[in-house]
């Protein structure tokens, strides 16, 4: 197999051509400094090993080439490395939580354990010395250690146990602290040691025929009797009897223990004699790395100080550099060389020795070591420790401001921290850099000739800057009073146009000065009063004068007249509503594939829209992708030289992925792909001037990631996926054989009888077509109950979709057409109970037995005067038909019952106070699930 082959050095020489997948990850910057970062070396090579957001991340450094292992579905919360550096485990939290082992060498994930901690996912694991066994520690309240014999293909722990205190341990007000770290006694597998912050917990193990358990000892701070700080790492002592710990009192608290030299056969009813001795005072800096390197103890600090002490905690040497920020870990390489026998006066054998002139003895590392720090930054320190390398410094902040020069392969970054880089994106290297103290990056964006490169601030600012060196072209701006959260220059790059977290819309202008340009604040408005989503520029196409929109999510799209604004007067042409009852979220100019011109847009119920760009009348309605998350942001993918000219794609990222979407949307759902980018979030995304690549970012994961695109890929996919009906058949229940289309059929030709008269006895025309008004009838019988607005936009879409071609109306539709419409008319993911009990607690109130309740009148009232409103005699004849259904053998009496009676039927059947479950089951005739 690839595994037993593998070697070391042979990952990156492996073809990575991933032509199967839309979207293939190619790089990833940043990484999740809080987690170590490893050191693979061997000899001279700079290989790291590092985890950003969920991916795991093989860096040659010298070779500029990253090899990703990519498996996870959920951030990446915990890893390690085996003794030979070969294995690497790692494990995640969130929904559906893996451990994974992966082999180093070839890049394969050799073990997945699914549902090891399922519900909350792992927060400490560590792998023995020997690399056969994995110990993990849940996220939960009550936590859960688990060992696994991870080289045995089973899902079940070789045993486990709870952290959870006994009723001895209660009565003392002894209690399980959350523990966030954990590691193997190197000596010995069946040993391990975990802490919290403020307790140290040792276990023993022992594996039987009969079954499996662990035992464990709590030890508190208590004990002592000075100030000993909070534990961060804990480690075995070279000797085996004892154990340390590190604290950020700059202590080592020393346990002692005593260790049999084999196990028994029965685990014994207390521990080895554990018990806390001393508190060793080694330094007034806070420690926050301890390890054990063969006969050497290292503690870093959060100076970025390095120091080695030999068993008896005497210093040995120290490693230290004033840019060096407060360390993370700390990884070795492998041996460079064997000290030579006759200067090897250290008790380290990865130390030697040598004198100088002067006589004096000094201490010098056999290995090369990777430094991380806990603000994103490594660095690599040669063997004689003068030369400390930064090989990487990342934001330290959320990332979220991200775009792509519109003519070089240049891409700019923005974070939170305030840290502005610019890369070449296709050498993947980085070539300026800004740092603004006063507030953190929000967005970016490229004017379209590349001069500028503008920037908001999350105090408000604006600054303008010059696109290569990123000096600052005039003052900045300050008229927002919240945060900049979108930015944008017009086609023309003579307009600059922001959106604030205050609903503001503000435009900038570019002006001459004394022969130079230079830009000036316009005009500012509130234009909104919920956040504002998109603002987008476009063109008028009779003047070819810049436009612009806003759109946020109250609905409103607003449409500004730039050229009759003054300053201090942002002229508004337009408001329009575009929703009913869904949100908008993002919207983007539609390419020109018909006489008629649009733009789309995408809500929070997975729908695109497309609008007429003039008459802002919605012309199709069309189910968008349903990947979990609605999309959060949507943008024109640029033309490749390789691509077909006649075809277009639309990129999209929603909360946690990015994908591409084949134009024109048609509700075809194998036209569109999808993949994972940020499982926490994707903050933004830009594209490649030359469509080839996409970048996302991912916000708080202080993360951003290279795509390439793909397009036969997608392409191959949607004609697997069939032609013309066949991907929408697929779409309703049980397919193009199963009853429900069956019944589709017989409404849509029961419809055709109606309209011929029932009791005729003239020989019937049977068409394949049914009149435009006949379809809200035909909708509803399949259960689908769509509001009147809803009705009006569907009988337009298909009265008007050949209107802009021919000039004339259509006015019947066929069975075909009409699937299409009801699958992308009808609520993507239906009508759950969640969704009306949230109606109750928005509108309702608390009654006496602290149910949501609607009262009765209450309710009438809202039928009949809010959203679109009853009339009396509809609500009558509503009820009437809702509350008077009888069980069949009683259907004679419904007769009886009529709208004239309403009044008296309100009182008989509605109850005074209404719950959500008394509605849906009384009043729609529903079942409750569960």
């Amino acid at each position: 197999s690839l595994v037993w082959a593998a070697s070391p050095g042979m990952l990156f020489g492996k073809n990575r051509d991933r032509s199967l997948y839309p979207l293939d990850l190619k790089w990833v910057f940043g990484y999740n400094s809080s987690l170590a970062v490893h050191s693979l070396m061997d000899r001279e090579d700079q290989v790291v090993l590092y985890v950003s957001s969920h991916t795991v991340v093989i860096h040659d450094i010298l070779r500029n080439k990253q090899f990703h292992l990519q498996g996870h579905t959920n951030v990446i919360s915990c890893l390690c490395v085996s003794e030979n550096k070969r294995w690497v485990a790692t494990a995640d939290q969130g929904p559906d939580a893996l451990i994974m082992v992966w082999d180093s060498y070839s890049g394969v994930p050799v073990r997945t354990i699914f549902k090891s901690h399922s519900e909350d996912g792992v927060c400490a694991i560590a792998i023995s010395q020997d690399a056969k066994y994995l110990v993990t520690i849940s996220a939960a309240t009550v936590q859960k250690v688990c060992v696994w014999r991870w080289t045995l293909p089973t899902e079940k722990a070789v045993c486990s146990i709870e952290l959870k205190p006994d009723i001895a341990q209660m009565a003392l007000m002894q209690f399980f602290e959350f523990q966030d770290y954990v590691i193997f006694n190197p000596h010995n597998p069946h040993e391990f040691i975990s802490n919290s912050k403020t307790q140290m917990i040792f276990y023993l193990w022992v594996s039987r025929d009969m079954g499996s358990h662990v035992s464990a000892w709590l030890l508190s701070p208590q004990t002592f009797k000075c100030l000993v700080g909070q534990f961060s790492q804990s480690v075995f002592h070279l000797n085996n009897t004892q154990a340390l710990t590190g604290t950020s009192a700059g202590n080592l608290v020393v346990w002692d223990m005593d260790n049999p030299c084999t196990l028994p056969e029965e685990l014994p009813p207390k521990p080895h004699g554990i018990r806390a001795t001393k508190v060793v005072s080694m330094q007034k800096e806070s420690l926050t790395v301890l390890q054990v390197l063969e006969s050497c103890i290292v503690t870093g600090d959060v100076k970025g100080q390095v120091k080695f002490y030999d068993a008896e905690l005497r210093l040995l040497t120290i490693y230290s550099h004033d840019q060096v920020g407060p360390i993370q870990s700390i990884s070795f390489s492998a041996i460079l060389r064997d000290p030579p026998d006759a200067l090897s006066g250290s008790s380290c054998p990865f130390l030697t020795s040598w004198s100088d002139s002067s006589n004096s003895v000094s201490l010098t590392l056999n290995r090369n070591i990777i430094l991380s720090t806990s603000d994103a930054t490594m660095f690599h320190v040669a063997t004689d420790s003068t030369n400390f390398e930064r090989i990487m410094q990342e934001a330290k902040k959320a990332v979220k401001g991200i775009a792509c020069h519109p003519l070089e392969p240049l891409m700019a970054v923005g974070s939170h921290c305030g840290l502005l880089k610019v890369w070449d994106y296709k050498q993947t290297q980085y070539l300026v850099s800004r740092i603004f103290t006063e507030a953190g990056i929000q967005c970016l964006s490229y004017d379209p000739e590349g001069c500028f490169l503008a920037a908001g601030f999350t105090d408000g600012s604006v600054y303008i800057l010059d696109a290569i060196s990123l000096r600052s072209i005039c003052e900045k701006f300050q008229f927002s009073q919240g945060p900049v959260t979108h930015i944008s220059f017009s086609h023309d790059s003579k307009y600059l146009a922001t959106a604030d977290e205050n609903y503001s819309v503000i435009v900038y202008k570019r002006v001459l000065q004394n022969g130079s340009r230079c830009w000036e604040h316009l005009a500012g408005l509130d234009s909104h009063y919920k956040p504002i989503r998109s603002i987008l520029f476009g063109v008028h196409s009779d003047t070819n004068e810049p436009r612009l929109l806003s759109l946020g999510e109250d609905r409103q799209l607003v449409e500004y007249d730039l050229k009759s604004s003054i300053k201090d007067h942002l002229v508004v042409t337009h408001r329009d509503r575009l929703e009913q009852a869904a949100v908008p979220l993002c919207l983007t100019w539609y390419p020109q594939l018909s006489t008629e011109s649009f733009f789309l847009t995408a809500n929070n119920c997975y729908k695109m829209k497309l609008y007429n760009t003039t008459t802002k009348v919605c012309r199709k309605t069309l189910l968008g992708p349903t990947y979990g998350s609605p999309l959060e942001k949507i943008q024109i993918l640029p033309k490749t030289s390789c691509a077909d000219p006649q075809q277009h794609y639309l990129v999209y990222i929603t909360k946690d992925k990015v994908g591409l979407q084949m134009l024109p949307v048609d509700g075809n759902p194998h036209k569109s792909s999808a993949i994972i980018c940020h499982p926490d979030g994707a903050s933004d995304f830009a594209i490649s001037h030359d469509g080839r690549y996409i970048f996302t970012a991912g916000g708080k994961e202080r993360t951003f990631m290279k795509w390439k695109v793909n397009l036969p890929s997608l392409d191959a996919a949607a004609f697997l996926g069939g032609e013309d009906l066949i991907p929408f058949y697929r779409l309703l229940d049980g397919g193009r054989e199963g009853k429900f289309f069956r019944e589709l059929e017989d409404y849509f030709y029961y419809v055709q009888l109606c309209r011929q008269g029932i009791d005729t006895l003239e020989k019937r025309q049977v068409s394949t077509h049914i009149p435009l008004e006949e379809i809200p009838s035909v909708m509803r019988a399949m259960g689908f109950y769509p509001s009147e607005e809803e009705i009006e936009e569907m009988i337009n879409e298909v009265k008007f979709s050949k209107y802009a071609d021919t000039g004339e109306e259509v006015t019947k539709i066929n069975l075909g057409d009409f699937i299409k419409l009801y699958i992308n008319h009808r609520p993507a993911l239906g009508l759950s109970m969640k969704t009306i009990q949230r109606a109750f607690q928005v509108l309702g109130y608390d009654n006496k037995k602290r149910d949501k309740v609607i009262d009765r009148g209450d309710l009438l009232s809202l039928l009949q005067c809010r959203g679109e409103q009853m009339t009396e005699d509809e609500l009558a004849e509503c009820l009437t038909t809702l509350l008077c259904r009888r069980p069949r053998k009683e259907e004679s009496e419904l007769d009886t019952c009529d709208p004239t009676g309403a009044a008296a039927l309100t009182e008989e059947k509605i109850p005074a106070e209404i719950t959500a479950e008394i509605f849906v089951a009384d009043f729609l005739g529903l079942p409750i699930p569960e």
